[in-house]
């Protein structure tokens, strides 16, 4: 398992198009799990709903837990998502 914490730093937090963005591009990772603990909860990155109902908010620190055989790489991908804004330009 490889880890980081972080925080959300677009403006609008984790809503429906950066929380099926973010899904998307952990699809790519089939045999490979991740996990985002925020508040004390751990969410199913892979689940656009879990992530949209777990309301995670701009200025948010989460940390984003993988494991299986491309751990290092999604871990990698999932941090750059959340470091360039989740894809919004502001």
């Amino acid at each position: 398992m490889v880890s980081k914490t972080l925080a959300v730093i677009n403006k609008m937090g984790f809503h429906m198009r950066p929380a099926s963005l973010f899904v998307g591009a952990m699809a790519k990772y089939p045999d490979t799990d991740i996990r985002i603990l925020h508040n004390g909860r751990e969410i199913d990155g892979k689940s656009i709903m879990n992530l949209m109902a777990a309301c995670i908010k701009y200025g948010a620190e989460i940390e984003i837990r993988c494991s299986g055989n491309q751990e290092q790489a999604m871990l990698a991908e999932a941090v750059s998502l959340v470091e360039n804004k989740l894809g919004d330009s502001d």
